[in-house]
């Protein structure tokens, strides 16, 4: 199955638990950026299952021709601006991040972390006391853009970044960083989804898979690691 690195601790726990809970199942991952991961079945990869962190990248793959629809959203998340422990740039709100000099880290293009974080800028454009053009000032201090957000909390956590716009659960997991508060009037929602790939050898397995994180015991474990149902 792939599935996207934000997905990865809590994939982890929940295949184990499908695994016991089904003795004669095998449950493997390869975890990445939803884009690349997709990329990677339009190139012919083999996988069973794809588990992205929006409903496009799914849903590509259904109108091409790649995966059985249709698309099943299975868990939430939300956004976290995220800056180093000791935080030396001194970011104190969402607005400190169009100051001069400040470093950012960024994802990708077609990451969807990297659309999520747009949304959450430009809406952010639009609050009281905002600089005005501060969408573009944020872009400009944009220093790297990595593959997936899993790099870019890493990136920030060492430092080398000021600052970085990741999933909630992302923030949770991570003791390198910590969180700026966002307006609460402010608030970009995350849906995750699921497809199964239309060349699986085991599409059955696949939704069965599928339905375990639907149940309350497979959103149970999402929820033990910070996501929501969607």
């Amino acid at each position: 199955m792939l599935a996207a690195s934000s997905l990865q601790a809590a994939f982890t726990a929940a295949g184990n638990a499908y695994a016991a809970a089904h003795p004669d199942s095998t449950v493997t991952f390869g975890f990445d950026a939803s884009s690349g991961l997709r990329a990677k079945l339009e190139e012919g990869a083999a996988a069973d299952l794809f588990a992205s962190a929006d409903v496009a990248n799914a849903q590509r793959l259904i109108v091409d021709g790649l995966a059985i629809g249709p698309v099943r959203p299975f868990a939430g998340n939300g956004l976290a601006i995220v800056v180093p422990r000791d935080n030396p740039a001194h970011i104190e709100t969402p607005a400190d991040l169009a100051r001069p000099g400040v470093r950012l880290v960024s994802a990708g293009d077609g990451v969807p972390i990297t659309s999520y974080a747009t949304q959450l800028i430009d809406d952010l454009a639009g609050q009281v006391g905002y600089p005005p053009g501060y969408a573009a000032l944020v872009a400009a201090n944009v220093v790297s853009r990595e593959d997936n957000v899993a790099a870019v909390v890493a990136k920030v956590g060492l430092g080398e970044g000021d600052a970085g716009i990741v999933y909630g659960t992302d923030a949770q997991a991570s003791s390198r960083v910590k969180r700026i508060p966002i307006p609460a009037a402010v608030k970009v929602s995350v849906t995750y989804a699921a497809v199964v790939v239309k060349s699986s050898r085991q599409p059955e397995a696949a939704r069965a898979f599928l339905s375990f994180l639907a149940s309350s015991p497979g959103q149970a474990i999402l929820a033990r690691y910070g996501f929501v149902t969607p």
